[in-house]
């Protein structure tokens, strides 16, 4: 009877955690909740900030703004020196010809890090569309931009379906805010925050132009570019009372071509931010919702000369840690002005990719499972699986020849894996948890760095005993 009850225990515990429409961030209908469910099994995301900026090296967009000039912009001191850096950064796309972009190589080197969706800037703050829009001259194919001259100039088409090839999830990132739109920012005032600078509500009728234009253009993004899984709309001032874009209608558009679309209106807390989508963090505890951590894999968003990248131990670490709470990993990293990855970002993905050909399955399509992550050890779980993943602390590359693994223990009969060696580990409970054996030789040269998974798979036990 003992044994038969620690099955019952251990069968409820392994369950994946289901998240009801009470506890999502605002109530969803039961396709939109099917497709967060879809979203949730995806885990691991690529995301890409490039655009005519990535020339400077700079952060994008951003130094545009003389209200955060300290930590964007430092070296402007005067709002005039501001307009002359404006002058040299709106004339970027002038220069922009990245002739060495490969989005098929982009592609086929994110798969193969167990990258499951893509998350593309097609638009930024500073308003230079990577697409071909009919709603402004500023953009990639242009032609005053040396690119639209190559056979391919649209390059969000070519990534969406360099990456649409590979099976990947598609995301079309997009913001609200247009700082080179002149019902956005009126050329003829100064403009020293990222709100427009005049009161729309006295003159709506220089807003409802720009209303009309970001409609116009994520229509564009809705209508020609095939599928698109996610809209991920950024610029969270843009919202009611003084910036309203009209959400209502245009989610109600945006489905209409792409009945399966999971929208973003990130830091908007509408019931158009389908899931959040913290940045540049971790959170301490499982969260109630769907939710990403979106996080650069250097220093910043954009393409940055000489950027630290952090280590490949750290983004795994990182990504357990993510899964574990029950969150999706959307990295970003941003490719060079003249199209390539990083060789150094190009490294890190094929070492997480070595890292994920031994270990996947304790990532994708996972769900959480108590404790989530103690001590060193996190868990993630599927159906009656439970993977326990042992993170060593940073000069450890080798395992110990016992383990305890905190948490609920097996029911006798249970098989215990290493994942990456095929014959099962020994193991027993003990008060502090199920204390596994590891052959020295395994423990020496184990089949991977980094981390190492235990996959603990429940044996149901003879009816009766």
């Amino acid at each position: 009877m003992y044994r038969i009850l620690l099955a019952i225990i251990f069968s409820i515990i392994c369950l994946p955690r289901i998240t009801t429409a009470a506890e999502t961030i605002a109530p969803v209908d039961e396709h939109l909740a099917k497709r967060l469910e879809w979203f949730r099994d995806q885990k691991f995301g690529l995301f890409m900030h490039w655009g005519a900026y990535s020339q400077l090296g700079c952060i994008e967009s951003w130094p545009l703004v003389f209200a955060d000039k300290k930590w964007s912009n430092p070296s402007i001191n005067t709002f005039e020196e501001m307009l002359e850096f404006r002058k040299k950064y709106w004339a970027q796309n002038k220069t922009f010809n990245p002739t060495s972009f490969e989005p098929k190589e982009w592609a086929k080197v994110a798969k193969r890090a167990g990258m499951k969706y893509v998350m593309f800037t097609t638009k930024h703050h500073d308003g230079f569309s990577m697409f071909d829009t009919k709603q402004t001259d500023y953009r990639v194919t242009a032609p005053d931009c040396p690119y639209s001259k190559s056979a391919h100039p649209d390059i969000a088409a070519e990534v969406f379906a360099a990456f649409r090839a590979e099976g990947f999830g598609i995301g079309a990132y997009f913001s609200k805010s247009d700082w080179h739109h002149p019902s956005y920012w009126d050329p003829e005032r100064p403009a020293k925050d990222r709100n427009p600078n005049y009161d729309t509500a006295k003159e709506p009728e220089r807003w409802a132009k720009f209303v009309s234009f970001v409609h116009g253009q994520i229509e564009e993004l809705m209508t020609n570019y095939g599928k698109i899984d996610i809209l991920w709309l950024d610029g969270g001032q843009v919202r009611p009372p003084k910036q309203d874009v009209q959400m209502d209608r245009l989610a109600e558009m945006a489905r209409r071509h792409q009945p399966d679309l999971i929208i973003v209106d990130r830091t908007a807390r509408t019931k158009h931010e389908n899931y959040r989508t913290p940045e540049q963090q971790v959170p301490k505890e499982p969260l109630s919702y769907t939710w990403e951590t979106c996080m650069t894999m250097g220093d910043q968003w954009s393409f940055k000369p000489d950027d630290k990248y952090k280590s490949t131990r750290q983004l795994i670490h990182l990504l357990v840690d993510i899964v574990a709470k029950g969150g999706n990993f959307l990295l970003n990293i941003g490719p060079q002005p003249d199209g390539k990855l990083p060789a150094v970002a190009v490294q890190r993905l094929e070492e997480i990719g070595n890292w994920m050909a031994i270990n996947a399955e304790a990532i994708h399509g996972t769900r959480t499972i108590a404790p989530y992550k103690e001590g060193r050890i996190a868990f993630t779980s599927r159906g009656n699986t439970v993977y326990a993943i042992y993170l060593p602390e940073e000069d450890k590359e080798t395992l110990p020849e016992e383990l305890t693994i905190p948490g609920p223990q097996p029911v006798a009969g249970s098989e215990i894996h290493l994942l990456g060696i095929a014959e099962p580990l020994k193991w027993h409970p003990g008060p502090q948890g199920t204390t596994v054996s590891i052959p020295s030789g395994v423990s020496a040269k184990p089949p991977c760095k980094h981390a190492f998974v235990f996959k603990i798979k429940q044996t149901t036990p003879a009816s009766g005993s």
